[in-house]
C-alpha cells in the first residue's frame, strides 16, 4: 500500500515560505501558492513598513507641536536652550520672540524627522526586492558630498540660521546691527534674516554672510544724552540741572515705565574751541533708548532756558561753516 504526499507539499519546495502552503491550502492554486511570495508577502511588509513609517513620523510631529505651544509660558522645546531675554524685554514682545523661535526650530525638526524616517522606510523597502544597499548607500555618500559642495552657500546658511536660533543670538522685534544693514527684526529663517531699517527700507540678510552682531535690545540698553553748552556757562549748575529734570522725569510718565534705574550724570565728556558738552545716560528698556533719549533732551532744554543756561551760540545765529572766520 503507497501512500502520496500532500497536494501543498508538491508545489512548495522545503525552504518556501509558509505563505505558500497556507496559500494552497485557501486557494488550491499552484501559480498563486508558488508567487505567494512576490504577490503577497512582499506588498503586504511594504504596506506595513509605509504605514509604520508615516505614524511614526505623525506621532514624533506631534509630539514637536507639543513642544512648541506657547501657554503664556516659554515652550518646553526652549527650556533646554540658553535664553539671552532678559526682564526688561514686556511680555508681549517676549511672547512673540519665544513663538517665533520655537516655530522656526519646530519646523527644522520636524524637516529632519521626516527626512530620517523616510530614508529608512526606502530602505527597508529596498530591502524587500532584494537589493544590495551596500553599493546605493556609498553612491548616496559620494553624491551627498558633490551636492556639500556644489550647495555650500545654501549649507552654510541653513547652519549658520541654526545655531542663531540655538543660541538666541536675536529674535523678531529686536533692533540689530548686522555690518551693512541695521534695523528692526521682521523675520528670522534658517536661510534669511529679513529687517526694516529706520527708513523703511526692508533688508534681507543672507545668515551666512552675517559675521556680527549688534543687538541693541537684549536685557537692557542705554539712552546716551549729549548736552552742548556754551564756555561762558556755570558748568556745574549746568549739569546740576540736567540731573534733577532726567530724575524728575524719569519718574513720570512716559518714561516712568522704560526708563529701569535713575539717570545719571556722567560730566564733561567733550571740549572743543566752541562747545562743552555734557553726558548723561540712563538705563532702559532694550528699544526705548531712542525714545527715551528725544524726551530727555526736550526737558532738559526748557530747562536750561528757564535757568538761562546758554547753549554755544547765540540765538538767531547759525554754527560757522568749515573755514569761516571766527
Amino acid at each position: 500500500m503507497t501512500t502520496t504526499l500532500p497536494l501543498a507539499q508538491s508545489h512548495c519546495s522545503d525552504d518556501s515560505s509558509r505563505w505558500c502552503e497556507t496559500v494552497f491550502d485557501w486557494t488550491s492554486n499552484a501559480w498563486l501558492a508558488n508567487y505567494s511570495e512576490m504577490l503577497i508577502a512582499t506588498p503586504l511588509r511594504i504596506l506595513l513598513i509605509v504605514v509604520v513609517a508615516f505614524l511614526t513620523r505623525y506621532i514624533l510631529h506631534r509630539i514637536i507641536t507639543r513642544l512648541s505651544r506657547t501657554n503664556g509660558e516659554a515652550p518646553k522645546l526652549l527650556q533646554p536652550l540658553r535664553e539671552r531675554r532678559g526682564e526688561a524685554v514686556s511680555g508681549e514682545t517676549l511672547a512673540e520672540q519665544r513663538s517665533q523661535r520655537a516655530r522656526t526650530l519646530g519646523s527644522v525638526l520636524k524637516s529632519v524627522i521626516s527626512f530620517v524616517v523616510f530614508v529608512f522606510a526606502g530602505f527597508y523597502v529596498l530591502r524587500q526586492f532584494g537589493v544590495d544597499l551596500a553599493p546605493l548607500i556609498a553612491s548616496a555618500g559620494i553624491v551627498g558630498v558633490a551636492l556639500g559642495f556644489g550647495a555650500q552657500n545654501l549649507v552654510r546658511d541653513f547652519l549658520s540660521g541654526m545655531f542663531m536660533m540655538i543660541e538666541d543670538q536675536y529674535g523678531v522685534g529686536d533692533w540689530v546691527d548686522l555690518g551693512e544693514a541695521g534695523g528692526t527684526v521682521e523675520t528670522v529663517g534658517l536661510r534669511v534674516t529679513t529687517l526694516r531699517d529706520i527708513n523703511g527700507t526692508v533688508w534681507y540678510v543672507r545668515n551666512g554672510e552675517i559675521l556680527r552682531v549688534g543687538n541693541s535690545s537684549q536685557g537692557y540698553a542705554v539712552a546716551v544724552v549729549d548736552l552742548p553748552v556754551a564756555h561762558s556757562s556755570d558748568v556745574a549748575r549746568a549739569q546740576e540741572v540736567a540731573q534733577s529734570v532726567a530724575a524728575s522725569a524719569a519718574q513720570l510718565e512716559p518714561l516712568s515705565k522704560d526708563v529701569l534705574e535713575k539717570p545719571e550724570m556722567l560730566g564733561i565728556n567733550q571740549i572743543t574751541s566752541d562747545t562743552i558738552t555734557l553726558r548723561l545716560t540712563a538705563k532702559v528698556r532694550p528699544g526705548q533708548q531712542w525714545a527715551v533719549q528725544r524726551l530727555l533732551r526736550a526737558e532738559i532744554k526748557r530747562a536750561y532756558d528757564e535757568a538761562d543756561i546758554k547753549p554755544p551760540y547765540p540765538a538767531g545765529r547759525l554754527m560757522p561753516e568749515p573755514g569761516e572766520q571766527q
